[in-house]
């Protein structure tokens, strides 16, 4: 069995997109899908996912909230915010919640880049 990999985001299409993306890597697998922040807490805590990809703009909760929460929970828990708003200042307010990589949603190869380097680090 591969990485289990949580992805959090309001859009059925970016959902399906992602979950294509990733599960072509062998070593990925793609353990569950949440909508929104509050959801991919619930899901975090049932799946103990390797790893979180989090939309920012969510209803419910968003993925800065749910990033801090996560963060909170499993310290050690890697995560990635895909997002439209890629900002100096968001980028420091997500590291700043544990957030470990923000990749902007134009950069779909980008994202796959900083996965591989969160879950399979050169020894």
């Amino acid at each position: 069995m591969g990485k289990c990999i949580l992805i959090v985001d309001d859009s059925p299409v970016i959902r399906r997109t992602l979950r294509q993306t990733l599960e072509r890597e062998d070593a990925w697998e793609v353990c569950g899908e949440a909508a929104d922040g509050r959801e991919a807490i619930e899901k975090a805590q049932r799946l103990k996912p390797d790893l979180v990809v989090l939309d920012l703009s969510m209803p419910v909760m968003n993925g800065l909230e749910a990033a801090r929460e996560l963060t909170r929970i499993y310290p050690s828990l890697p995560l990635v915010m895909f997002t439209n708003f890629d900002t100096p200042g968001l980028t420091n307010e997500a590291l700043s919640v544990g957030v470990r990589a923000v990749v902007p949603k134009s950069e779909i190869k980008g994202l796959v880049g900083e996965i591989q380097a969160l879950l399979e680090p050169v020894l």
